[in-house]
């Protein structure tokens, strides 16, 4: 699939991205690569592919210890707030 210039001008309005006239071509040529990518990807043969349960089957993923790695300081940030209970932070009820 190619994109036209165009195309890309109304993609980069959706996403208000501002996009000179200048670098229009190089998107256009990238973004129309990657939708070629996509489609190539896309004619691949899945039908025989058995879903995985897990990725990291009979795997094991090292993780780091559960530990914190830094001081409490809900005491110094609740000194700021107008009302504090239970270390709560008490607002006005905006709802009725």
């Amino acid at each position: 699939m190619t994109l036209t210039r165009r195309d890309v001008e109304n993609i980069a309005l959706l996403a208000r991205l501002r996009i000179t006239d200048e670098e229009l071509p190089g998107y256009v040529g990238s973004l129309s690569r990657i939708l070629e990518f996509v489609e190539q990807l896309s004619s691949a043969e899945t039908g025989e592919v058995e879903p995985m349960a897990h990725p990291l089957e009979d795997q094991v993923q090292r993780l780091r210890p559960d530990e914190p790695t830094e001081t409490d300081h809900r005491e110094l940030y609740q000194r700021n707030a107008p009302a504090v209970e239970a270390g709560l932070y008490i607002v006005p009820k905006v709802i009725e």
